[in-house]
């Protein structure tokens, strides 16, 4: 399969990378801004036999997307699946976000996704291929202190409907992860620091009020985006599959309490 994966130097774009790394014949276009994370997971691609093509780029850039597409199809001959993973997460409350910041967490998280949609859609079409977006919980249950992140993730899984409406006559599958709260480099301040007090009180309480009774890692993401970009998955699309642990079943719950 060739691949195109965005935020792929750490956290869920890296172990999609990884994993589609141990598909026999696998090529992946790595696409971020941090390049040396991005060569550094690229060296491992290649490691687990795969070719991989590293791209640097800033995909909140209105030109970045499309090109980051051609440069990847050009590499790889063409384009199976597009992994639209890199994301901002807008903190702050709707009265305490700037202008500039709510319009940041737009242009990455949602036009980014349309423009790399669009760029690689001949590709997708001439491949019958697939496109698997990572939107989050926080699409659906409104997150404290992070209002422009939830609406723009909300705005996003319309998105992700829309294509697979459009696109669906063309053969190309479009569908969703949604991940709950997840290891990463992006929330280590948040939850991931263990010698943080405070960190740690904030994993104990999302681990305690999780059926599953722990936080996601990156792994548990990409195994689902490995399926969803999969012949297993070859007659879903607009599906958005929530990948929690059972967090959002007792959202409800808890706020009775």
């Amino acid at each position: 399969m060739k691949w195109l994966i965005t935020g792929a130097g750490s956290g869920i774009g890296a172990a999609v990378a990884r994993r589609a790394a141990g598909v026999p014949g696998a090529g992946i276009g790595l696409v971020d801004r941090d390049g040396g994370a991005l060569g550094r997971v690229a060296a491992e691609v290649r490691a687990l036999g795969a070719l991989a093509v590293p791209v640097v780029a800033d995909l909140a850039a209105p030109e970045a997307p499309s090109a980051a597409v051609a440069e990847v199809a050009a590499a790889l001959g063409g384009l199976d699946t597009l992994v639209s993973n890199a994301g901002a997460t807008g903190r702050g409350t709707l009265r305490e976000v700037s202008i500039e910041e709510w319009q940041a967490t737009f242009d990455l998280n949602v036009r980014a996704t349309w423009l790399l949609a669009r760029a690689a859609y001949d590709a997708l079409e001439a491949a019958h291929g697939s496109v698997v977006v990572t939107t989050s919980i926080s699409a659906l249950h409104p997150t404290p202190r992070a209002g422009a992140y939830s609406v723009s993730k909300a705005a996003l899984s319309m998105l992700v409907r829309h294509l697979a409406l459009e696109w669906g006559p063309a053969g190309v599958r479009v569908n969703a992860v949604a991940p709950g709260p997840t290891h990463s480099p992006m929330t280590f301040r948040s939850f991931g620091d263990p010698t943080d007090p405070a960190a740690r009180a904030r994993r104990a309480r999302r681990e305690s009020a999780t059926p599953l009774s722990r936080l996601a890692e990156s792994d548990d993401i990409a195994d689902v985006v490995l399926f969803l970009a999969g012949p297993g998955a070859r007659h879903l699309t607009g599906v958005e599959v929530p990948v929690n642990g059972g967090l959002d079943l007792t959202l409800m719950p808890g706020a009775r309490e």
